[in-house]
């Protein structure tokens, strides 16, 4: 598992790391002093898990997890109990209390094998379009036909479903949805949007060297000159 480690404190960072050397499971790809440096890191590995200080000058490890697109497991490290709450809002596999002892970090490291694991072993099946998608979004439940959903929106840690006249929201990434879509319908326009291409009313040269869709509702999404090519032969004969 690729794993990265966000720490502002370089001790406290440098012996996380050190201990983690003990789990070959564990590829430690990169790590950060700041959630700004974090950010640009993520994107660009890509990680399975993010070792994570809460409490850092000038943001917190909260704020940086509102700003990601990538969904990342996260294990907190951090000397303040109170936020362990706050903490279970995210893909949180465990909270570790400073100074993190090698016992409570191999308990944690256990958490995150029985997880992955558990997630191997009951992957979900792919959807078809006449496939059906249950969504709670805070109080109400929606029972929503595939065909019907024209796009998907990456909105952070969630992601934002438009269909008819209604939207809701589902506490996934894009990535994790787009794996069981029909490809034959779905089309990724971009890092932030998966669209129904029977809602593509439009597809026009743009300003910027790309391409510009227009769905059924009139909403119009930029997408690079590569995406619009595949776009172009999988809606042409």
């Amino acid at each position: 598992m690729k794993a990265i480690v966000v720490e502002d404190s370089r001790l406290a960072r440098e012996g996380l790391i050190k201990m983690l050397q003990d789990y070959p499971e564990i590829d430690i790809v990169g790590a950060a002093d700041h959630p700004s440096t974090a950010l640009t890191l993520i994107e660009e590995r890509q990680p399975d898990i993010i070792f994570l200080d809460i409490h850092m000058p000038g943001e917190s490890g909260f704020d940086l997890l509102e700003k990601l697109d990538h969904f990342s497991k996260v294990i907190f490290t951090t000397a303040y109990s109170e936020y362990a709450i706050r903490s279970f809002d995210y893909n949180t596999v465990d909270y570790l209390l400073k100074p993190i002892s090698h016992e409570r970090l191999k308990l944690a490291i256990d958490k995150l094998s029985i997880q992955s694991e558990y997630h191997k072993t009951v992957a979900k099946p792919p959807l078809d379009i006449h496939s059906q998608m249950f969504v709670k979004d805070g109080d109400k439940c929606h029972l929503i036909p595939l065909k019907s959903i024209r796009y998907f929106e990456s909105c952070k840690n969630h992601v934002r479903i438009f269909f008819g006249n209604e939207k809701a929201f589902v506490r996934k990434s894009l990535n994790s949805i787009e794996e069981r879509l029909p490809k034959k319908y779905f089309f990724r326009a971009n890092r932030q949007y998966v669209v129904n291409l029977n809602e593509v009313e439009k597809i026009e040269e743009a300003i910027n060297d790309g391409y510009e869709i227009t769905m059924s509702d009139g909403k119009k999404l930029e997408i690079s000159r590569r995406n619009a090519v595949e776009l172009k032969d999988l809606l042409s004969f």
